[in-house]
């Protein structure tokens, strides 16, 4: 039973109501946590699209849109943006590529800042989609910061996960392969009208090679040059066929564990006075009394 009459409203497709809902969360206002807690289950399919940077991201969740609002679907985008290290506020440059949906009613689209979480997302970018899966769209978007070695949580909470690539991206490969490898349900080498796109296509299949040996299902390789509004229906499609596949939730669960033991851990320190501690372990130092494991024995 839902008791937040700004979350009923955000549920019943209030747009207002949920980017309040949205603020809450990000701002951990008061019973936000139980506003949380009345969320109903849903399954509406995630598509995660991360990337380095320029590779054109923000241009061909742009196109996506378009297929999806042609299909008669509703649409919400979470566009994770670096943040300023002097006010942490997001740098909204990219959305100036989305600007044509601002005023369609089927589409919400949502800036959050990255605030240095690591993975390329933000600290509350699970609650937040978790908040939009419940609201009346059809599919959530999400645009990371961008992809390295230690940014691939976005596998866990993206059902499709799609990696953008170019064709000068050789290097960016080699540095974030560990990873890579690994994340992708969808590969997309954007700007292909670029020389060396082919080249770059079969050494990103020769590179992948090993790790098809160990999925049931081969990687698509798609082309695209967004710009251009070339290659995307075939991505869109391939969108399609993925989500009818069986969904691996290994890292879904991985995500979902260590964000439960986060918010554990902060549950039961939010008695604990950093400050507090320093003076106790200040005062014992002086008296030459600190043993820093006997110590933590008050706190068991």
């Amino acid at each position: 039973m839902i008791h937040n009459p700004i979350l009923q409203q955000a549920l019943a497709g209030d747009v207002k109501a949920l980017a309040r809902c949205i603020s809450l969360v990000e701002n951990e206002a008061a019973d936000y946590e139980t506003m949380l807690a009345s969320l109903p289950n849903n399954t509406t399919p995630v598509i995660g699209i991360t990337g380095p940077p320029g590779a054109g991201k923000s241009t061909l969740t742009d196109q996506l849109i378009e297929r999806y609002i042609a299909a008669g679907k509703k649409v919400a985008i979470l566009c994770i943006d670096p943040s300023s290290p002097f006010h942490h506020g997001a740098i909204l440059g990219d959305r100036i590529r989305m600007s044509r949906w601002y005023n369609t009613p089927q589409v919400y689209i949502r800036s959050l800042a990255g605030k240095g979480a690591l993975g390329g997302l933000s600290p509350k970018v699970i609650e937040i989609t978790d908040v939009l899966k419940a609201a009346p769209f059809d599919v959530v978007i999400i645009e990371t910061i961008g992809v390295g070695q230690n940014e691939i949580e976005i596998t866990g909470l993206a059902d499709t996960t799609i990696v953008v690539l170019v064709p000068e991206g050789g290097d960016e490969i080699q540095t974030m392969k560990a990873g890579l490898m690994e994340i992708a349900d969808i590969f997309v080498v954007n700007k292909c009208d670029r020389s060396g796109a082919d080249t770059f296509v079969k050494f990103l299949k020769n590179m992948l090679a090993p790790s098809f040996s160990n999925k049931t299902n081969e990687v698509a390789i798609i082309k695209t040059a967004a710009s251009k509004n070339e290659g995307v229906d075939a991505l869109y499609n391939a969108i399609l066929q993925q989500q009818t596949l069986p969904n691996n939730t290994i890292n879904k669960q991985r995500l979902y564990a260590e964000k439960a033991y986060q918010l554990i851990v902060k549950k039961r320190m939010k008695d604990v006075d950093v400050k507090q501690l320093q003076t106790n372990i200040g005062f014992m130092i002086t008296q030459h009394q600190f043993n820093l494991y006997k110590y933590l024995e008050n706190f068991k």
